[in-house]
């Protein structure tokens, strides 16, 4: 058996701590448009215990994370998930409050079309459009869909998409002409009465120079307290330039439960279930890649099985397998409420969540975790 928490010394946690310049937190919870389960990496002997993301499971998600009082859930893109703005319009209905934080990536649709799309969907939907705008991404699958710009460039890109995106919506038309899109007039004629807020997010320089000038909220991938310390200066630096305010936000995994050692235990479940095989040719794949976030995913834990607590309830486990934001906040209610407040003292506003089965584990999290936070006066009881 791989042992699940670190045998060294951890460093101090900084106990429950107490807001600093944030805003109270906002929650959002995870749509397992790609399909969902009960192991971190599909198992061929539980084929049968995968959930596939058709619209009835999808909508049993949404429904309870809307009823436990997330503000939103993320709704992804890529190779293997459904369309996230079909999955979002479909499910808006079924839905009274709860917010769609659509991936969206650049290269792959015009600014202008996008800005029509999201007019419709905040008219159909009673404003409850969100985007989060993708530069970044795993080389191979980028190859599948012809996005051939490098790192920085893409960057650059999702600027000029921005820039072009807010000013078809402003109900003048607009003329761009930059390195990548060339408008003329572009405008949408019935815009919108409220404009989606645009979370952009990335680990490198150029990801906190685009949010500083085009994003509402910065988003990084949880890490440790330090690293996300450092993520929010760089980003302040930026918008000391752009003269402009921007929030930020983080993304994490959790296993909450009544005691620490319950969820502990769910850990290591996960972990036993990783074939050694499988961490090796994953471990490989990340090295490859040329995301900032991935290479600091892969650096936390360095693929060894041994060292994956790499600070109070922050475990690295799903990174073996997994790619993508996969630190884990581990540990009893109470201990997972008490890294979310270390987390909002440093200046995050956002925190998107997820956890295996998505269902389970948003319950999990809604009843332990969000009474408490709420009761500390943490969260933003208006969104």
């Amino acid at each position: 058996m791989m042992p699940v928490r670190t045998a060294g010394n951890l460093g101090a946690a900084a106990g429950g701590g107490t807001p600093g310049a944030a805003e109270p937190l906002r929650l959002h919870w995870f749509l397992p448009g790609h399909g969902d389960g009960r192991d971190i990496a599909r198992n061929q002997d539980r084929s049968d215990l995968r959930r596939e993301p058709d619209i009835n499971y999808l909508a049993q998600v949404a429904k309870a994370t809307d009823a436990l009082g997330f503000c939103g859930v993320l709704t992804p893109f890529g190779m293997f998930c459904e369309d996230p703005w079909l999955v979002a319009a479909a499910l808006a209905a079924a839905t009274d409050r709860l917010r769609f934080m659509v991936a969206l990536r650049p290269g792959l649709m015009s600014p202008m079309l996008a800005a029509q799309m999201a007019a419709t969907c905040q008219r159909m939907s009673g404003n409850r459009l969100m985007l989060n705008i993708v530069a970044g991404g795993d080389r191979d699958e980028l190859a599948r869909y012809g996005d051939r710009l490098d790192h920085d460039r893409r960057y650059a890109r999702a600027g000029e998409f921005l820039a072009i995106f807010r000013g078809a919506l402003s109900g003048t038309p607009y003329d761009f002409c930059g390195d990548h899109y060339e408008v003329k007039g572009a405008t949408v004629p019935r815009p919108p009465d409220q404009l989606p807020e645009i979370f952009l997010g990335g680990s490198s320089q150029a990801a906190k120079e685009t949010a500083a000038r085009y994003a509402d909220t910065y988003l990084a991938w949880g890490e440790r307290p330090e690293d996300m310390a450092a993520h929010l200066t760089g980003l302040k630096k930026e918008t000391a330039v752009t003269g402009r305010t921007v929030t930020a936000g983080t993304r994490f995994q959790v296993i909450s439960r009544d005691t620490s050692a319950e969820a502990w235990a769910v850990a290591e479940r996960l972990l036993e279930g990783m074939d050694p095989a499988r961490i090796t040719q994953a471990q490989q794949r990340f090295a490859r890649s040329e995301s900032e976030g991935q290479r600091r995913m892969a650096a936390l834990h360095g693929g060894d099985p041994t060292r994956l607590e790499v600070y109070p309830n922050i475990w690295t486990g799903y990174g073996l397998v997994r790619p993508g934001p996969t630190v884990t906040l581990v540990g009893s209610h109470e201990e997972v409420c008490d890294r979310l407040a270390e987390f909002h003292a440093l200046g995050l506003r956002d925190v998107i969540l997820s956890g295996q089965p998505h269902i389970e584990e948003a319950y999990w999290f809604g009843e332990g975790v969000i009474p408490r936070l709420r009761r500390r006066g943490l969260l933003d009881t208006t969104a």
